[in-house]
């Protein structure tokens, strides 16, 4: 017996047949363009040291973060984000470190760009390296004091455009910081200067093992970040941050942490329209790479989750895998 069977005249699996085909009509492409390596620099220190929270992630010297630029120009990512690692001799409750002119990270900066002058450079403005308690900001009478810390943000900015940042990126969250430093940079005739504001950065327990990199974590002990960081409960408080920010004078946005966000990260790129970075952080990094590392999920799996940003809404990564899937790309290409 004959039955007429209504078979579908759209067959989705007609462009799953092979991988060209897969990825002639892939929806979004991750590029070495699209990743941002981070690097730890250490002060008073030469060559190489092992994170032990942060699988294959090492602590550099100068000497050493030289070495490691020039084979993460050779992978074919073009920007770094870099991070210092401050000697605790030299942090005290002002971070007063941050704001001299002669130091250790200012010298970094333009060893880096004297050697790679064309690498895009993103310097980190924050005082938690330089702090004895580990907070982004001065206490006074035991809060992070919100006005007095941007007045440090202010010259600790001027002083890391100076010595050849390409971007600068305030990560403390403090209320207004953003307006302070474009007005600075802009008298101070740093008018190329870029913003990347950590415009939403949420209160995340996914920060530990950047907080043993950095040596912040045993100065911050038990103490919160949450008056000043997102709470991970919400949303159009995130939009809120991005719309000042943005009206400050941001030229580029930053959701941190990046996937347990995803949805922050498409509505923010969704309703500004204006270039969103992405930050994979330590916690999301160690966690798939601890999970490659037993077996529990196949290397691939770390490609997958920047792609996962990216179709997201991100334009850009910070990752500490960027070195390594760059390689991985320009393999497969």
């Amino acid at each position: 017996m004959f039955i007429d069977r209504k078979f579908p005249n759209t067959r989705l699996r007609r462009l799953r047949r092979n991988t060209n085909l897969i990825d002639l009509v892939s929806e979004t492409n991750l590029t070495s363009n699209d990743l941002i390596q981070p690097i730890f620099i250490k002060e008073n220190f030469k060559g190489s040291e092992v994170i032990e929270s942060m699988p294959n992630i090492l602590r550099y010297g100068i000497d050493g973060a030289l070495k490691e630029i020039e084979d993460i120009v050779l992978s074919g990512v073009n920007t770094i984000a870099v991070f210092p690692v401050i000697d605790t001799a030299n942090k005290d409750s002002k971070g007063s470190e941050a704001i001299k002119k002669d130091n250790f990270m200012s010298a970094s900066i333009q060893a880096i760009k004297k050697q790679f002058p064309d690498i895009l450079l993103i310097a980190d403005v924050a005082l938690d390296p330089y702090t004895d308690h580990g907070h982004d900001g001065i206490i006074i009478n035991e809060e992070v004091d919100n006005d007095e810390t941007c007045k440090l943000l202010i010259e600790q900015s001027l002083i890391l455009a100076e010595s050849g940042a390409d971007i600068i990126a305030p990560s403390d969250m403090m209320d207004g910081r953003i307006g302070l430093i474009r007005q600075a940079l802009e008298k101070n005739n740093f008018k190329n200067t870029i913003l990347l504001s950590y415009a939403a950065k949420f209160s995340s327990k996914f920060y530990g093992p950047f907080r043993d990199a950095v040596g912040s974590s045993s100065n911050l002990g038990n103490s919160s970040k949450s008056s000043y960081q997102m709470s991970s409960n919400n949303k159009q408080e995130a939009l809120q941050e991005v719309a000042m920010d943005i009206n400050e004078g941001a030229d580029i946005v930053m959701i941190k942490p990046a996937m347990p966000y995803l949805d922050i990260i498409h509505l923010v790129k969704d309703s500004f329209k204006i270039p969103t970075f992405a930050y994979q952080v330590s916690g999301e990094y160690c966690m798939l790479k601890l999970a490659i590392s037993e077996g529990w999920l196949d290397q691939e799996v770390m490609l997958e989750s920047l792609v996962s940003i990216k179709r997201a809404g991100a334009d850009a990564i910070l990752t500490y895998a960027a070195k390594e899937i760059s390689k991985e790309i320009k393999i497969n290409e």
